[in-house]
């Protein structure tokens, strides 16, 4: 079990809603990844993400997907890609990925609480 954490802690962290506007394979990932070019709006703009997500998506089924991410850690290189945020999702016993995603569409870039 992870160290739990107060309240000001979780407050630092912002998680965003965005579209996926783009997707590719990322060739030089060790494990199966996608390149995925985020719409956070106006405020956020695009933000680029390296996601372990292959198992049940493919690229055509993730462009126009929105999607949760955590959009202010640093950035990190990944396989030659600088993740711009982190996408977020459940990770199930086998290591596959399922998304996290709003059950209705809303505007690009709302926090989530």
């Amino acid at each position: 079990m992870k160290k739990q954490i107060e309240y000001l802690d979780y407050d630092k962290v912002e998680i965003c809603v965005g579209t996926i506007i783009d997707a590719y394979p990322n060739p030089k990932a060790k494990k199966p990844a996608y390149v995925l070019k985020i719409d956070f709006g106006d405020k956020k703009g695009n933000k680029i993400s390296s996601a372990q997500i292959t198992d049940y998506y493919k690229v055509t089924d993730l462009i126009g997907k929105q999607i949760m991410a955590v959009c202010n850690f640093g950035n990190k290189n990944i396989a030659g890609i600088v993740s711009e945020v982190l996408v977020l999702g459940a990770i199930e016993e086998d290591g596959k990925v399922v998304l996290f995603h709003p059950s209705q569409k809303v505007k690009n870039g709302l926090k989530i609480a």
